[in-house]
């Protein structure tokens, strides 16, 4: 039986998460943030956008490591390969 932790809570505990989750960021969250800044301006990379979202967030930018998520950290290795900041691993590469 696989259920999510989220429909379990009763309404009250529910509204706490969600004031929770909205006051702190999480990894999803965080990426969910940087996706949009990278989409809505579409000269923006990764790394402009997380240092962006830092400074309009007043978050230390020391503390993102452990706001990154795995797709993001992929998306911000991709970028740093394109733009010869680091080796290729490979010379294939998968649309984004």
């Amino acid at each position: 039986m696989n259920l999510n932790y989220r429909n379990m809570l009763n309404p009250e505990e529910k509204k706490l998460n969600e004031i929770f989750e909205s006051k702190f960021y999480c990894p999803q969250r965080f990426a969910e943030e940087i996706e949009k800044l990278v989409h809505n301006s579409k000269e923006m990379k990764y790394v402009d956008a997380i240092i962006h979202f830092c400074e309009e967030n007043n978050l230390d930018v020391e503390s993102v490591p452990k706001l990154i998520s795995k797709p993001l950290k992929e998306k911000i290795k991709v970028e740093a390969m394109e733009n010869n900041l680091l080796k290729r691993t490979s010379y294939s590469k998968l649309p984004l």
